[in-house]
């Protein structure tokens, strides 16, 4: 069995806002949580940091041969299905997963909006799902929220990553939104093409604001302890957002980041927002009366649980 890097260190070092909001969390969850962490990140590098598209297939294929037989002799992927089987996830959730990864390797241009959801869903709805059972949520009235967070926090990554991502030969960017720019023309904008990106990352982070919402809407479906970290999570990742929106959308600049001085203050907005007298965060609270079926049109057909 190959060794692995351990779960903790992998959050730190890649999932720095993760590993904020996972302090805000009860020990068994804090735990669980950040080997989940690990295990899906550990999937996503499979794409990411092999040596060649085909090494990578085979790694992505091994990987999905893996999940369906429920064992393995690789140290971290062993680990995240042993983490699937103690919280009783399935294994759906984690092969559309490995699709959305396994897509990377194709040659990515984002068609349309829905092409743009889908890919969202599986990529990061998925993990959302997953993070039910984590947290030991079992109310199907959880499911579709959990994933829109996951989305919401895809599309921040999308608005983030621009030149990052086309540097590897991927646009997320819609064509009904950008047009037919390659991954190239994106990397040395013209001053046209730089305003026009800006312009397009303003729209989607807009569409964000309404996953976002809906994430946060289904918080009460959770432990209470765990409300305060997905909260936290949720904001300091809008907070991404947020620096773009400052920024008019130039994503082309530098990587948006929020510092650790942002995020405690994000973290004392977001808790202050849920207990002091007059909130209006009631869905922190008090369930929701329902989900935005809206929000999920591209999914059709997909299924929406862990």
């Amino acid at each position: 069995m190959s060794a692995a890097p351990s779960a903790n260190e992998v959050l730190s070092k890649k999932g720095r806002s993760f590993y904020w909001a996972r302090h805000f969390l009860g020990s068994r969850h804090a735990e669980r949580a950040t080997r989940l962490y690990a295990f899906c990140r550990y999937l996503d590098d499979l794409a990411d940091d092999s040596s060649s598209p085909h090494e990578a297939r085979s790694k992505i294929e091994a990987a999905r041969e893996d999940v369906l037989s429920g064992e393995s002799a690789d140290a971290s992927l062993s680990d995240g299905l042993s983490l699937a089987r103690e919280c009783g996830i399935s294994k759906e959730p984690i092969l559309e997963l490995i699709n959305g990864i396994a897509s990377d390797l194709e040659k990515v241009r984002i068609a349309d909006m829905d092409e743009l959801i889908r890919y969202c869903y599986r990529v990061a709805g998925t993990v959302g799902l997953m993070m039910c059972r984590v947290l030991d949520v079992r109310s199907p009235s959880a499911y579709p929220h959990a994933v829109d967070l996951g989305i919401a926090m895809q599309l921040t990554n999308i608005c983030r990553d621009v030149l990052e991502d086309a540097a590897m030969g991927r646009r997320y960017l819609p064509s009904t939104l950008i047009g037919d720019l390659s991954p190239q023309e994106l990397i040395n904008p013209s001053s046209t093409v730089r305003a026009k990106i800006a312009s397009r990352v303003l729209e989607l982070l807009k569409l964000s604001e309404d996953y976002y919402r809906s994430g946060e809407e289904g918080l009460s479906c959770l432990p209470l302890r765990a409300r305060g970290a997905i909260l936290i999570a949720s904001r300091v990742y809008h907070g991404i957002g947020m620096e773009l929106i400052s920024r008019e959308g130039d994503c082309c600049s530098g990587r948006a980041t929020v510092s650790s001085a942002q995020k405690a203050l994000i973290t004392m907005k977001a808790l202050l927002s849920v207990t002091m007298k007059g909130s209006s965060k009631g869905s922190f609270w008090s369930p929701c009366c329902c989900h935005r079926s809206e929000l999920h049109v591209a999914l059709a057909g997909l299924v929406i649980s862990p």
